[in-house]
């Protein structure tokens, strides 16, 4: 039996105690070798560390990282227990590697964010948590660290709660309404507490350990049944058919070898390959072809296994169809009373990680699913306040006079973003569907993805806060 994947990430502001989390949870899990333990306690030896583990150097593994005690580049963790499998994104807490957080939280199903007891809930903390929120992240665990250093105070615990569930709660209104569950959690990363076992100091606390509660959550596959069918082709397989050399981009020269129901002839084989992105398909479904819209039938779905009767998400798999139509790379089948929309027009809400601002008239690359095009970008028309989640005006950036100035997104920078892109995209709502909801922005000059978007709706339908 093959144990679910469950991934999460944790957040919050600099010195909170996220990489330490990570570290006592992959010692207290028995997770770390022999070899890393003895790596790691010469590094907290020459860091002074007085015959004490700093756990935190299991996850920070850049030079930079371990001279200055802080994360700066996401890492990446796995290990598993006998109830499920885990990937970790460890992102920073700094907020000039704002970016960088939103790129390991962009695949996760829970999002930890910590909070140092005696601090509070910092600016920072409610930016994660808001990105989180913003990035459809489904579970969302507030642990509360540091509580040795405030003497495992129940009353600082519960004070604690209710100031992030006042700001929790403004994160599921507003434009878009994001549903996230919250789970608040007393501990101490350092000593262990409520990490992989209960706390002995803090008997208060009837909950499970962070742990327990993390084998517990439903993962996002969990009922593929839930939402509509949505494959983008990523590749067709046509082993018969020449290569040209402008197709090398898309195609591979090397087909995987083909075998037929049957024994038949390969050189007729017509098939289209991808990940199921949400969803289930069945042999014989009608589905449309999108943006064509195009009707047909499933006539097979092959595997690496062989052949199914039935694909859930997030499978990949080949669909072979029973009409022989005109579908390429970047087109999405699904099924026709489910259909997403098809725009060329959008709104979005955008979060800009390069140097150099976004400005209305900029042109990128967007990458939508399996799909690219060009995109202008017609107008910033808000930014939000991560203080207040209100939307405000976008920023005019430093160059008088006043009637010259331009709104723009600068670096971690997130706003409400309106685009017309080249072709057609088809796209479901972000909070509808986190994988045909989001793009990416990519400058062609540098081939440097510079933004990060979740689609809220087509540009022609304004949305009322």
């Amino acid at each position: 039996m093959t144990l679910d994947l469950l991934r999460f990430t944790t957040a919050g502001s600099v010195d909170d105690g996220k990489s330490t989390l990570i570290g006592r949870l992959l010692y207290d899990s028995k997770q770390v070798f022999e070899d890393q333990l003895a790596q790691v306690a010469q590094a907290s030896e020459r860091r002074g560390g007085s015959g004490t583990l700093d756990l935190a150097l299991l996850t920070d593994g850049l030079r930079a990282e371990r001279e200055q005690g802080i994360t700066i580049d996401v890492a990446y963790r796995y290990f598993a227990t006998a109830r499920r499998r885990f990937i970790i994104a460890d992102c920073p807490g700094h907020r000039q590697y704002t970016r960088n957080m939103v790129t390991g939280a962009s695949t996760a199903d829970v999002s930890v964010v910590l909070l140092d007891a005696r601090r509070g809930v910092l600016e920072q903390s409610k930016r994660h948590a808001f990105i989180s929120a913003l990035l459809g992240i489904p579970e969302m665990v507030v642990a509360i660290n540091k509580m040795d250093l405030v003497d495992y105070s129940q009353a600082r615990y519960e004070e604690l709660v209710v100031e992030f569930e006042g700001f929790a709660r403004k994160l599921r209104g507003g434009k878009n309404p994001r549903r996230i569950a919250t789970s608040y959690i007393p501990m101490s990363a350092l000593n262990g507490d409520n990490v992989v076992d209960l706390s002995q100091p803090m008997p208060w606390y009837d909950g499970p350990p962070l742990l327990e509660l993390l084998e517990q959550v439903e993962v996002a596959y969990d009922h593929p049944g839930e939402k509509p069918a949505r494959f983008p082709v990523q590749w067709v397989i046509r082993p018969g058919a020449s290569v040209a050399a402008s197709d090398l981009a898309v195609s591979d020269i090397a087909a995987p070898a083909i075998h037929l129901p049957g024994g038949g002839p390969t050189e007729d084989y017509r098939g289209y390959s991808g990940q199921l992105a949400s969803g289930a398909l069945r042999l014989g479904d009608e589905v449309t072809v999108l943006p064509t819209g195009t009707r047909t039938r499933i006539a097979g779905i092959d595997t690496y296994d062989g052949e199914l009767e039935e694909a859930l998400a997030p499978m990949s798999l080949t669909l072979r169809l029973e009409d022989e139509l005109d579908v390429s790379r970047g087109e999405l089948i699904c099924h026709p009373e489910e259909a997403p929309a098809v725009a060329r027009e959008l709104e979005a809400d955008v979060c800009w990680m390069a140097e150099q601002p976004l400005r209305a008239g900029s042109r990128y690359v967007l990458k939508h699913t399996s799909r690219s095009a060009t995109a202008m970008v017609e107008s910033i028309e808000d930014m939000i306040d991560v203080h207040t989640l209100e939307r405000v005006a976008p920023s005019a950036g430093e160059r008088p006079p006043i009637e010259d100035r331009q709104a723009q997104l600068a670096l971690n920078d997130i706003g409400r973003v309106r685009l017309r892109t080249s072709a057609p995209l088809v796209f479901d709502p972000y909070t509808s569907n986190r994988r045909t909801g989001s793009f990416i922005l990519i400058d062609e000059s540098s081939n440097g993805t510079v933004g990060a978007g979740m689609i809220a709706a087509l540009a022609t339908q304004r949305s009322v806060a």
